[in-house]
């Protein structure tokens, strides 16, 4: 198949999971096959003078990264109408694709979104190609936010994701979870969404056995700072950790808008020495600190997935997680890691413990959540999963959508 998918980072633009999620499917399609084109952008900031779009070739992917119009938006003061930009340049260079010029033109056979910040651009190319419209939700707007959406930049995304969910012939979701968020949220079928989990190439991350300890236990957390991610409650439960197993650390490696609030919160708990922020890590880093951990602890309240635990997991790091959302379905409890509630500090102090107690099980833990990679989290198996939804979609009827209802909070209450 010619599939041509639409997302708002791809590398070298990477902002979270989203980004590496598509680079991965993108290339196990080409390796199965199918002809793929990635619509994506260039950095934020940019402009077309400096940083015009363009055409490469990688792993076999034809990836099209667009330039920013001359009008300029700020991300974080004009989200709204910076993404509408970007969509609106995605849109011109999508529908070059298929003018005569490259060869005979190119037009695709499904358009694939990935997330409601390309929903304009995926709507408008599936519709001018006439092909049948996949969506990828990520996440939903309600479930960032505890499901409340009741500021205006909240109900505005949250009604783009229900437009998004509801033009689409298909809908993929990374969890079962998120399957029945998307479909309680947006009022879709049951039967358009398919669940098809993240994946893995293992080749790239290297296993390591942990050796028995030399020195305070080091735990390490990667991901966004981000209220929804739960690091407020690994610092708060820090000091009840440091009370039996003396001179633990804790670093937190990731960007994001709850950096201050966190350092803040670290002092507050009187653990601020035992507590670094190491910024953004880039692979190799991030595989020395994931072989140098004792454990990473992810304790988020809300988590669509979390590709960050099948990292860990391929590199040998012994997990501690919340059953939030997918991380409830990537880890096994007492089988690959160690679960507890989301928000539960005592929780989560109990879980370290458990793991720095005793090496040789966290061992056993780690080297069965390694294994447990190469039968659930392939890559080829998501592609494969993947082009069957391309496959069955067909593009439906499109009647005129009403607006839709907005409530102050869209999902059951969560601790």
């Amino acid at each position: 198949m010619k599939v041509l998918m639409v997302s708002w980072e791809y590398p070298p633009v990477v902002v979270g999971g989203l980004g590496r999620h598509v680079h991965h499917l993108a290339t196990e399609l080409v390796r199965s096959g199918h002809e793929v084109v990635v619509l994506a952008r260039r950095p934020t900031g940019t402009d077309a003078s400096t940083h015009p779009t363009h055409h490469r070739i990688e792993d076999g992917v034809l990836v099209v990264a667009v330039a920013e119009d001359p009008a300029h938006f700020v991300f974080g003061e004009d989200m709204l109408a910076w993404t509408l930009a970007m969509g609106h340049a995605m849109v011109r260079a999508g529908i070059a694709l298929g003018k005569p010029g490259l060869g005979e033109g190119w037009t695709p056979d499904v358009v694939h979104a990935h997330d409601w910040l390309v929903a304009h651009p995926s709507i408008a190319l599936a519709e001018h190609f006439d092909v049948p419209l996949v969506s990828t939700i990520h996440a939903t707007e309600a479930g960032r936010h505890s499901g409340w959406i009741s500021g205006p930049v909240n109900r505005q995304v949250h009604s783009i994701e229900w437009w998004l969910a509801n033009d689409s012939d298909a809908v993929i979701t990374c969890s079962a979870s998120m399957k029945d968020e998307v479909t309680r949220l947006f009022g879709i079928r049951d039967s358009s969404v398919a669940v098809i989990r993240n994946g893995i190439d293992i080749r790239t991350w290297t296993f390591r056995r942990r050796e028995p300890r030399q020195e305070p236990a080091k735990l390490l957390y990667v991901g966004r700072l981000e209220y929804e991610k739960g690091i407020q409650d690994a610092i708060a439960a820090m000091p009840r950790i440091r009370r039996s197993h003396p001179g633990t650390t804790l670093h937190i490696a990731g960007e994001g808008t709850q950096f201050g609030w966190l350092a803040q919160l670290a002092r507050t708990h009187r653990v601020a020495r035992a507590v670094s922020f190491l910024g953004s890590l880039d692979h190799t880093e991030l595989l020395g600190w994931l072989h140098g951990a004792d454990a990473i602890v992810l304790p988020s309240r809300y988590e669509p997935f979390g590709i960050i635990a099948l990292e860990a997991a391929a590199a040998g790091t012994p997990l501690v997680a919340s059953t939030a959302g997918g991380l409830g379905e990537a880890i096994v409890d007492g089988v690959t890691g160690l679960s507890f509630e989301p928000a539960d500090v005592g929780g989560l102090a109990t879980a370290v413990r458990r793991v720095l107690d005793n090496v040789d099980a966290a061992q056993d833990r780690a080297e069965a959540a390694r294994k447990r990679l190469t039968v659930d989290f392939d890559w080829k198996h998501v592609a494969d999963a993947t082009a069957q939804v391309y496959l069955a979609a067909k593009r439906k009827v499109r009647y005129p959508l009403a607006r839709p209802v907005i409530v102050e909070r869209a999902l059951p209450e969560r601790s």
